[in-house]
């Protein structure tokens, strides 16, 4: 019994391995726009306050603080976050879509999507509003 836990557990460790070394690289090409972003901005700032004359009231100032930089642990986990969701999904442009239960509201029995097709006509889901 306890042999076929571990084996489970390094099921799982694998799979979630691999999932990392796959969302690594669209993971590090969204860390790295961010870091750009935040670059561009400062040097803006940079080169604003090297050529900036004391008599351009014009001119709203510009304002990077720490508090408004996008490359942040929490922007980062965003990302990290918001790419393992996108994998994860179970429908995806261009493939078949999931055959997932739906529950006929006239009948209140669950059924799959795909029974509620009637011969090759197009099956259309309306997901309209009740309020």
């Amino acid at each position: 019994m306890m042999h076929d836990s571990g084996g489970v557990q390094m099921a799982r460790a694998l799979k979630h391995a691999a999932l990392c070394l796959m969302l690594l690289p669209r993971f590090l090409l969204a860390a790295v726009m961010l870091w750009l972003l935040d670059f561009l901005c400062i040097r803006k700032k940079v080169l604003l306050k090297m050529g900036e004359t004391p008599d351009s009231p014009d001119d709203p100032p510009v304002c990077v603080a720490d508090s408004n930089k996008m490359f942040t642990l929490e922007s980062l986990r965003a990302v990290w976050y918001g790419q393992k969701l996108d994998f994860l999904k179970s429908a995806h442009l261009g493939h078949t879509a999931p055959n997932t239960e739906v529950v006929l509201v006239q009948d209140r029995r669950q059924v799959r999507i795909l029974d509620c097709m009637k011969g090759k006509r197009p099956l259309i889901l309306n997901f309209g509003s009740c309020s």
